[in-house]
């Protein structure tokens, strides 16, 4: 199990995060999960899921419409009534004459006819509709809902990654400052070794190579500095970038403090990563989605059954009275008995999906733990590294202090006092960048294992 000793803390001059710096860091994040362009649109993904899964709900729900028509109508089929009723009328006068014993004329009726189209009608009614067995309807609802899930986790995802973007953007700002720092106070005794080496020059103590050495120091270490300046400019304008701001808004910080938080076991960070990371709760929604596509499809050998309700008025003219309203209710049955294969095409495509989603997930859960690992083993050398170079920084310092003892005294030569002060510099830069290397490696294991708690935003 992967500890950080007390040891680390005194060595490196970490010490455990404040309250101040907690607040400020939590804040430029807070800051970036309200801001950040691509999460806004990851954001507005899962909220379009979720206006799709209301209208699949929808569809459980009475369909009611008002349908108003009015026609005008010429021409069209004529319908004759004496073609219509003339058999008839001819049986009724034999039975008159014969019970009777006299016809009647029906010679005004026989004459009628009739256009097919009235030339004017209207008709004006409220519709209802009413979905009573469709299974579509329901294994449609199922796969919106859990497709709106998988969108949500998908945003989660990116809220993580977008974490530890923003920690990673933070202390390689951070890391840049104090190396600017380092070199300021080096500069500081470059140029107090220029001084002396001048007098000593002056004393006839050195001969002038001295002097031009140690302005060559300085100067490289000016070189050094407009680099570590671009270093620093470029992280700035990411981590703005990141909350979404201007490039060279002011970021504040704290250089004196950074974070080394105990880790879990291997085995307890793979196991958390396997129960939190939101890749995997997203491959699971779809894979149940898919369950019910093949559901979905397979239920349309079965038949529809839904009701109908249409109450409106009728008529030559726009009247809404009670001789011209109806009523006409209806149960209708929809059942395909054959598509032409089509049913069947689709439930393959459907397991086929099924199982390709079984193999992404199984390629998912094997990537993780290799994350995990990586991770895991690289924070571990990481913290090697942080002991291993306190511990040179240390036997550095004492060198140097001894070399500058001994160079004013004339006991050194210069090769050696400018070695020992490069050596010591370089071991201060070395334990600044295994510092921040490692909260940004930590910052990569809590995406990878999910540790970071996005509930508190």
């Amino acid at each position: 199990m992967l500890k950080v000793q007390i040891c680390i803390l005194c060595l490196s001059g970490i010490s455990i995060l404040s309250t101040a710096q907690k607040t400020v860091l939590d804040d430029y994040i807070k800051n970036g999960l309200e801001n950040n362009l691509a999460l806004n649109q990851k954001l507005a993904s899962y909220e379009k899921s979720i206006q799709a899964l209301r209208e699949a709900k929808g569809l459980f729900l009475p369909q009611i419409s008002i349908n108003a028509r009015y026609t005008v109508a010429r021409g069209g089929r004529i319908i004759p009534v004496g073609d219509m009723v003339g058999p008839l009328i001819n049986n009724l006068n034999t039975l008159n004459d014969i019970i009777l014993g006299s016809t009647f004329d029906y010679s005004e009726l026989t004459s009628q006819e009739f256009q097919f189209f009235r030339p004017r009608e209207h008709e004006t009614k409220i519709s209802l509709i009413q979905p009573i067995f469709n299974p579509q309807i329901y294994y449609n609802n199922r796969i919106k809902n859990y497709l709106a899930r998988a969108e949500k986790a998908d945003a989660e995802t990116y809220k993580r990654h977008l974490v530890a973007e923003i920690k990673t953007a933070y202390y390689n700002y951070l890391k840049t400052l104090e190396v600017s720092q380092l070199i300021d106070n080096t500069r500081k005794l470059l140029e107090e070794n220029i001084r002396v080496n001048k007098s000593l020059y002056k004393n006839d103590k050195v001969t002038i190579d001295h002097v031009f050495r140690s302005e060559a120091e300085l100067s490289k270490l000016e070189q050094q500095k407009a680099e570590t300046n671009m270093q620093q400019h470029l992280a700035e304008s990411y981590f703005n970038f990141l909350l979404n701001r201007e490039y060279d808004a002011e970021i504040i910080a704290d250089t004196s403090q950074t974070l080394v938080a105990p880790l879990q076991s291997f085995e307890e960070a793979r196991l958390n990563a396997l129960d939190n990371r939101d890749e995997l709760e997203r491959i699971r929604n779809f894979k149940i989605a898919a369950d019910n596509s093949y559901r979905i499809n397979s239920s349309n050998r079965l038949p529809v059954l839904l009701g109908a309700v249409d109450y409106g008025f009728q008529g030559e003219k726009y009247s809404f009275t009670r001789n011209d309203d109806f009523v006409l209710a209806s149960l209708v049955l929809r059942w395909d008995l054959f598509k032409g294969f089509q049913n069947n095409a689709k439930i393959q495509q459907s397991r086929i999906e099924q199982e390709i989603i079984d193999k992404q997930y199984q390629e998912l859960e094997m990537l993780i733990q290799l994350e995990v690992t990586n991770a895991f083993y690289t924070l571990e050398a990481a913290e090697k590294e942080i002991v291993a170079v306190s511990k040179q920084l240390e036997s550095s310092k004492k060198a140097f202090r001894i070399i500058e003892k001994k160079y004013a005294e004339g006991q050194a030569s210069l090769i050696e006092y400018i070695d020992a002060r490069t050596n010591m510099t370089n071991t201060q830069e070395k334990l600044i960048i295994a510092r921040y290397d490692y909260m940004i490696k930590y910052a990569e294991y809590e995406r990878v294992t999910g540790l970071y708690n996005l509930n508190k935003y």
